[in-house]
């Protein structure tokens, strides 16, 4: 199974999302990573959504997807031709002791931190799922007490943007 990045412009009206998870859900296929937004303009809404499948279970839900009313477009968007990122808020154990530790591998990380307790710090880190995945495991043995991810987002490199059916 290949990890696929599918685009996916809607109208953004209320159930959108419902009606998209459930077309997964009814095929069974597990949504890796989900996120959603509003776009450029705020009557639409871009979802990218990250799932396990060869190309013909991605074309067939690409196909299942442009037949609902509120998709307007579905892209498969290429990992090497698009750059995607990733965001991460982590609280982590930070007794005075190690703060000047974890502050180092924050700046190698290009990470910020955001908030600082007594005991704890929470850093926020936007980037690939590697560089995420990297940061988390440093941080794994001062004690990670919380974690939240957004979930991958992505758009094509250059200047060929996702165009609306209507703009084509």
């Amino acid at each position: 199974m290949v990890k696929h990045t599918l685009s996916v412009l809607v109208e953004n009206n209320p159930g959108v999302l419902s009606r998209v998870a459930g077309l997964f859900s009814r095929r069974g296929f597990n949504i890796e990573s989900l996120a959603v937004g509003t776009t450029e303009r705020p009557d639409i809404s871009r979802m990218t959504i990250v799932v396990d499948g060869d190309n013909y279970i991605v074309e067939q839900v690409s196909k299942q997807l442009n037949k609902l009313v509120d998709v307007i477009k579905v892209t498969d968007i290429d990992a090497n031709d698009s750059v995607s990122r990733e965001l991460v808020l982590i609280k982590v154990d930070a007794d005075p002791s190690v703060r000047t530790e974890i502050v180092q591998i924050v700046e190698i990380f290009r990470a910020n931190i955001v908030d600082v307790g007594k005991n704890t710090m929470i850093i926020e880190l936007t980037g690939d799922k590697g560089k995420v995945n990297a940061m988390e495991e440093l941080l794994a043995p001062f004690g990670i007490k919380e974690l939240v991810r957004t979930g991958i987002i992505a758009l094509n490199r250059g200047s060929k943007p996702h165009k609306t059916n209507d703009e084509e």
